[in-house]
């Protein structure tokens, strides 16, 4: 019998536009499940089922692997889990326009060199090889920032500290007309996008990733427009700009993910002029501590970083590793707490963490939200151990 509010898998596929076999196909292999089976095995489902579907047929459209789009979805409607999916999804599209406006100039280009020269320009051919490969990388930019974008999400909502880790970090920096920034590591440039009408106009501030992707965030959230930024693809291990080139260099949480810490910091000290100043953050061995026991206690496997960062430069040894560099090296801590009152939230901190918690956890969600759900009931308080060492050349 039809239970009200449920759709049978008929009406829920002609509703979407899809074919019933899509639908059962996508619950045969365990992408999207019905939310409800009678004992005779009919299948029905509901309002929130929609929303999973549109993740799937997006991401199946931007060319994602079912096994991708089973790693990359979660079953849960929750508004939190729903704005940042969209939220992702849309950088998503966003990057897919920019990189088909790129092939079809590449296209528009070598065909008009054919027809103008009567021969091929094999240079131009091999470019257009690679732009046509660059959805490879699609997946990786999706799991960052939805990382990325999980964390600084769960810090927002519930941090104790009214002004906020991003405005503390800004105050630090002391901005002043005509100064030369690097940022390395600037991600998808939250420290920026909300302080761009404080800035001095006669301000240069380079920002610079590693990933193509989260620099396109970054261009986007700024506005190429805006003449102060520049934006540049390195490795920091590497910094192509000459000795004395800036006033203050920024890594914000990035030191402990470098292969080669000392040779960053002698990058940095070599770019930075005589009086330049070297802000870097990091966190200590007390920093989320309860988020780590909050899932142990759910199954006692999962460990959510395989490395512990801070060991590599946290708090207790970061000093001592500038020092080699740096003739004055100060800490400040940033003083702060978190008190979560909502699971989802928590839940995509703990999935955005790069341990082994997605194989224990995934396979068994309703049950870990549960869990949570109870954990959090009444306020789950979660310790910060944050802060930015300051150096001196």
């Amino acid at each position: 019998m039809k239970k009200p509010g449920y759709y049978s898998s008929g009406e829920f596929a002609r509703m979407a536009h899809v074919t019933l076999r899509t639908i059962r196909y996508y619950d045969k292999q365990n992408i999207l499940k019905p939310s409800y089976v009678t004992d005779a095995g009919a299948r029905f489902y509901t309002d929130e089922d929609f929303a999973r579907l549109q993740q799937i047929l997006l991401l199946k459209y931007l060319g994602f692997s079912l096994d991708d789009i089973r790693e990359m979805t979660i079953a849960d409607s929750d508004y939190h889990f729903m704005l940042n999916s969209l939220n992702i999804q849309l950088k998503l599209v966003q990057d897919r326009i920019e990189q088909m406006q790129l092939v079809e100039k590449a296209i528009q280009d070598t065909a008009d060199a054919i027809q103008a020269e009567h021969t091929i320009d094999w240079s131009q051919m091999l470019n257009l090889i690679h732009l046509t490969g660059m959805e490879k990388s699609l997946k990786n930019q999706y799991q960052n920032a939805s990382n990325i974008s999980a964390r600084i999400n769960l810090h927002s909502l519930y941090s104790q500290n009214e002004q906020g880790w991003f405005p503390w970090i800004y105050e630090q920096l002391k901005i002043r007309p005509g100064m030369r920034i690097l940022e390395i590591g600037c991600g998808d440039g939250t420290l920026w996008k909300d302080r761009r009408s404080v800035l001095p106009e006669d301000i240069h501030i380079v920002l610079s990733d590693i990933s193509e992707g989260m620099l396109r965030d970054a261009r986007r959230a700024i506005g190429a427009e805006d003449k102060r930024f520049e934006f540049h693809v390195f490795d920091c291990h590497r910094i192509p700009y000459e000795e004395g080139d800036f006033d203050l260099v920024i890594a914000n949480h990035v030191l402990f993910y470098c292969e080669d810490i000392p040779k960053v910091a002698r990058e940095v000290k070599r770019v930075l002029k005589r009086d330049g100043r070297f802000v870097c953050s990091t966190y200590g061995c007390r920093h989320m501590m309860e988020v780590s026991r909050l899932v142990q206690g759910f199954d006692e496997r999962i460990v959510l970083s395989a490395d512990k960062l801070y060991e590599r430069f946290g708090r207790e040894n970061g000093g001592n590793i500038l020092r080699q560099d740096f003739c004055k090296v100060e800490w400040m801590s940033y003083q702060d707490s978190l008190v979560v009152p909502d699971p989802e939230p928590l839940i995509s901190y703990v999935l955005s963490c790069h341990g082994n918690q997605s194989q224990y956890i995934l396979d068994h969600y309703n049950e870990f939200r549960s869990y949570v759900k109870k954990k959090t009931d009444g306020g789950f308080h979660i310790t910060k151990d944050a802060g930015i060492f300051i150096c001196e050349k």
